[in-house]
């Protein structure tokens, strides 16, 4: 899935991301919504992860 895809169905993959990353807020989604760089910011900072552990897992996400 492109990131024009997941602009255009953010609302919709909301769910799936907060089941994917729980600790994800509201507000963590709602911060530039469908801006795949950003959901890796955010996961960094949520998650303690390195740069590319969460650019990573949201290029998985956005296989499924």
């Amino acid at each position: 899935m492109n990131e024009a895809i997941i602009k255009g169905k953010w609302n919709q993959l909301k769910g799936s991301i907060k089941n994917n990353w729980c600790e994800l807020t509201d507000e963590d989604l709602d911060v530039d919504e469908g801006d795949a760089k950003m959901l890796s910011i955010i996961i960094q900072e949520r998650y303690g992860k390195i740069k590319e552990e969460a650019d990573q897992e949201v290029r998985e996400f956005g296989r499924i």
